[in-house]
């Protein structure tokens, strides 16, 4: 990986021949350049986890925040509007930045007649009680004809870009073990497991494939709560004075803090890697960056909510676009690991493309694409139908997780009888389906849920169609 080269030689853990013999290495053993170079026994494993644990710094100055001075005055000034009487705490815990700079701030607004100071309990300037001026007033009704964005400060595309490339999803630790765990609810064949393992670890897209109602989208999810480990999202990103929202309670997860508040740059959120899951509601417009032309700023696209995180396309050529179009669009991702964007002003730039894709569907892969966009997704993965055994095992687990007892009578009566009655064939979702229904009914009659021959008659007259009418 280029990108930890790199830091070892910046950080002189290593030498550039060191670093050649690991590359090497690694084209001829494969694997992450990491495990070579420590394999070659030039690093050890607390080095990499040392120089890919960091956090976001505090900035000291203004120029840390990589804004300019104005451009922070500006957003307290639309912050202090809706504040009435405040303090200098207030403000810091809006904005996100150290007390000692939005002091520096307060003392440019007071300057210019934008706030005035309404009292105070001691000389000390945190105790200060402030007020807007009806001139900061009018200037805060001008910024916000200009962009009503009045969240966190910002952080630069810079800060956002090297940010993502320390977290890089390709260093999350997975293992047979941590597999074996997520999919621990789910009834998987050994083969399957061997063949998700390696996918999940290369960080590179996966197709998943088979029949509808046997479990695609339940493994994709169980991929999803895979990593365990945490990265940090900003609230926005600011480009040449243009707002970019990122911070997303839907797909980022925020958890408890792990250093001070006072060791790490606030205007970032620790969260769990990101989960973005989509399904037939995918269009290419929420793939690209969304102006609102009421607020005056964008908000990120789900690729960038997703980075250092995993995407999932769930019922993957449903969508109302051609799945050559979804492709078209993420070929120089999928390849290359970056993505370009462009603000409405015509600005492009470039952000990391750091994530696991996951493709789910019931669709014949040879229908949905050509060989040329197959081979840019490297792992193909058939999910297949439960074969007896496998079916048993799930009945009975969701008969146990429903509180019903499970009765071999009722359940040889369902597979003996009702599925060459009603012509159907064994799905994996068939058996939550069908004890949903006698969990309903018995709900609404207030008796207890029992499986017999009765109630398999109702819920699968229920549940599957019959074509004598």
């Amino acid at each position: 990986m280029i990108i930890l080269g790199a830091k070892l030689l910046k950080e002189k853990i290593i030498t550039q021949a060191q670093l050649d013999e690991g590359l090497e290495r690694q084209r001829r053993h494969g694997g992450r350049l990491g495990r070579n170079l420590v394999a070659l026994g030039y690093i050890k494993e607390q080095d990499i986890k040392r120089l890919f644990e960091k956090h976001p710094p505090v900035p000291k100055s203004i120029d840390d925040t990589g804004l300019d001075l104005s451009f922070i005055t500006d957003l307290v000034t639309k912050h202090i509007v809706f504040m009435g009487e405040f303090r200098l705490a207030d403000v810091v815990d809006r904005v996100k930045l150290p007390i000692s700079l939005i002091n520096r701030v307060l003392e440019v607004l007071k300057r210019e007649k934008i706030v005035e100071v309404k009292g105070a309990t001691s000389y000390a300037t945190d105790t200060y009680t402030f007020k807007i001026t009806e001139q900061g007033q009018k200037r805060s009704s001008e910024l916000m004809d200009l962009c009503r964005y009045a969240g966190p400060a910002p952080v630069s595309l810079e800060d956002y870009q090297n940010m993502v490339e320390l977290q890089t999803f390709k260093n999350v630790a997975v293992n047979d073990e941590s597999l074996r765990k997520a999919f621990s609810h789910l009834v998987c064949r050994e083969d399957l497991l061997q063949r998700l393992g390696p996918a999940v670890v290369s960080g590179k897209a996966v197709f998943i494939y088979g029949p509808s109602g046997n479990g695609k989208t339940a493994i994709a999810e169980a991929i999803g709560g895979l990593p365990s480990d945490m990265v940090y999202v900003p609230y926005a990103i600011d480009i040449g004075g243009q707002i970019i929202s990122v911070f997303d309670p839907v797909s980022h997860v925020p958890v408890a803090p792990v250093l001070l508040p006072d060791s790490v740059d606030q205007r970032w959120v620790l969260v769990r890697r990101p989960v973005v899951m989509v399904g037939g509601e995918l269009t290419l417009k929420m793939l690209d960056l969304d102006f609102n032309t009421i607020s005056k700023y964008y908000e990120a696209s789900l690729q960038m909510k997703a980075n250092n995180g995993i995407f999932i396309v769930d019922d993957f050529g449903r969508q109302q676009i051609e799945p050559r179009d979804i492709l078209n669009r993420w070929i120089v991702p999928l390849d290359r690991s970056i993505d370009y964007m462009t603000l409405h002003t015509g600005m492009k730039f470039v952000i990391p493309f750091d994530m696991l894709v996951v493709f789910a569907t019931n669709l014949d892969p040879k229908e949905l694409l050509d060989e040329a966009f197959l081979r840019r997704i490297r792992y193909k993965v058939p999910i297949d139908r439960p074969n007896e055994d496998e079916y048993l095992e799930i009945f009975k687990a969701v008969c146990k997780s429903s509180g019903i007892e499970f009765n071999q009578e009722a359940y040889t009566y369902l597979i003996g009888h009702c599925y060459e009655m009603y012509g159907v064939t064994r799905n994996a979702c068939h058996p939550r389906d069908l004890i949903e229904q006698i969990v309903v009914e018995s709900r609404y009659y207030n008796v207890p849920a029992l499986l017999t021959k009765e109630s398999i008659d109702m819920a699968c007259a229920n549940y599957f169609v019959t074509t004598d009418i």
